[in-house]
């Protein structure tokens, strides 16, 4: 049997970092042969964050988190490949998503923006690097995301069975899978994004480990239906959204200038409710079968808090999709290497029943590493 290994590399709108795995394809069966994490350091992240939305000197200070960026994922490449014992000769190409700074495929000249300079990347580490995947798809009038459900289709489709990946990283996607229909998919909303930033400003944390202080805090259904009255919720799918749509500011505007005197536990409460509400309304509102099942992954999955809300409120069974053999953190950097292993074997990537694209297409664009 023929394999070949390939490097994806994920950073997202969480901005907790960059995930890396080695993806060995065989055949049209996955593995991850490693993996490896690496933190952004407080510098990094916040250079990102403040760069979501517009403010002063934007060309600048791109241009440099992209040289940066590049730098970064770099090193974290060289890494993975001592932690695997393998040669930069060994992997045929590097998948890199890059971080998206904007996401806008509804304006009237639709763009999308992810960087991440890929010739830094390439000739740092001596391999080929397909990056740029979602241009192709918004020049042909798609959204250019999610574009992981081709990858979940390749992955962990299963005939006769109806299944749902839910992905929740800073926002949440789906991709519905079902031998009956057409292949689906699109983000529901924020995933952790609000959640991270909340905990951050009020208790100088990272993140809500298990979803426990949401836990300990009280959905206030004002604010709850405030939220979910947001315009976005209302788009029919295909869509996508970003940070850009579900600022940290309009958040504090809300919670603040309608709430003042709400505890801060109790807009976390709020935000998570929020997060597990818009994806099990979305799942509910397309499955069709009493044994239908759905897998979580991103960081999401080890939020318990939000795992057990969303077996209360979803149709299908929940788990989270280690029960399929892949860790939950794995499975965007796993994409996007698949991906790269699309573009190298000139195949396409998208799905238009997802993205709303006129045609499938081959998703990315190739940088050599300068080395033959």
């Amino acid at each position: 049997m023929n394999h070949e290994l390939y490097i994806g590399i994920m950073s997202g709108t969480s901005v907790d970092g960059i995930d890396a795995v080695v993806l060995q394809i065989t055949d049209s069966q996955f593995s991850v042969l490693a993996s490896l994490s690496h933190a952004f350091t407080p510098t990094i992240k916040q250079k990102i964050l403040e760069l979501f939305e517009p403010s002063y000197n934007e060309i600048d200070r791109l241009g440099e988190l992209d040289k940066q960026l590049g730098l970064l994922y770099a090193q974290c490449v060289n890494q993975l490949l001592v932690k695997a014992k393998l040669k930069a000769a060994d992997i045929t190409a590097i998948g890199c998503h890059g971080q998206t700074l904007r996401h806008r495929p509804n304006n009237p000249h639709p763009f999308t923006l992810q960087i991440g300079d890929a010739s830094v990347l390439a000739n740092t580490t001596h391999i080929d690097v397909v990056s740029d995947f979602r241009k192709a798809d918004i020049a042909l009038g798609g959204q250019g995301a999610p574009l992981t459900p081709a990858f979940h289709h390749a992955a962990f489709h299963a005939n006769g069975h109806e299944r749902f990946i839910i992905n929740i990283g800073g926002i949440a996607n789906i991709t519905h899978l079902s031998s009956q229909h057409a292949i689906t998919g699109w983000d529901t909303g924020p995933g952790n994004g609000l959640m991270d930033y909340w905990i951050n400003k009020h208790r100088q944390k990272p993140y809500d480990h298990a979803g426990q202080w949401a836990s300990s805090g009280q959905v206030n259904r004002p604010l709850l239906d405030q939220l979910l009255g947001h315009p976005y919720f209302e788009k029919q799918p295909p869509k996508s959204t970003g940070k850009e749509e579900f600022t940290h500011s309009s958040l504090e505007r809300l919670a603040h200038s309608h709430y003042p005197s709400i505890k801060p536990v109790d807009v976390q409460a709020t935000l998570l409710e929020l997060t597990a509400r818009t994806i099990a309304t979305d799942i509910n509102h397309v499955s069709r079968s009493p044994s239908a099942e759905a897998f979580v992954c991103g960081g999401g999955a080890f939020n318990i808090q939000l795992i057990n809300r969303l077996k209360q409120l979803s149709r299908p069974t929940v788990y989270t999709i280690d029960t399929l053999g892949f860790n939950p953190m794995h499975i965007e950097a796993a994409a996007f290497a698949w991906l790269a292993h699309q573009f190298t074997r000139r195949q396409t990537g998208n799905l238009p029943s997802v993205t709303g694209a006129s045609k499938p297409a081959i998703l990315g664009a190739l940088t050599y590493h300068g080395q033959y």
